[in-house]
């Protein structure tokens, strides 16, 4: 929510309009406000941000809604952490013999 200093809000046309031009005034590939705020979302989820934390912070009415928006994500989140954890495990070198 964008609010004008006496607390009024902005039209939401007003501030698309806003964020394009600041976005190609900076050289930012032409891409929707909204698509910025899933852009978040996927970064937070994919740096192993809890889910149910990602889901209040976006808004969504409940944990279901993140994890079936980022499923996708979630997947490689996991696989990422599987990794990290075998990562731990202790290896032997091999003598080539």
């Amino acid at each position: 929510m964008f609010t004008r200093e006496d607390g009024a809000g902005y039209h939401p046309e007003t501030v698309t309009k806003t964020f394009s031009r600041l976005a190609r005034t900076v050289g930012l590939p032409p891409i929707r406000l909204h698509d910025r705020r899933h852009g978040v979302g996927s970064l937070w989820l994919a740096g192993g941000a809890d889910t149910a934390v990602v889901s209040k912070m976006l808004g969504h009415s409940s944990i279901t809604i993140t994890a079936d928006t980022y499923s996708h994500l979630i997947g490689e989140v996991g696989r990422q952490t599987a990794e990290a954890g075998a990562a731990l495990v202790p290896r032997r070198s091999r003598v080539a013999g």
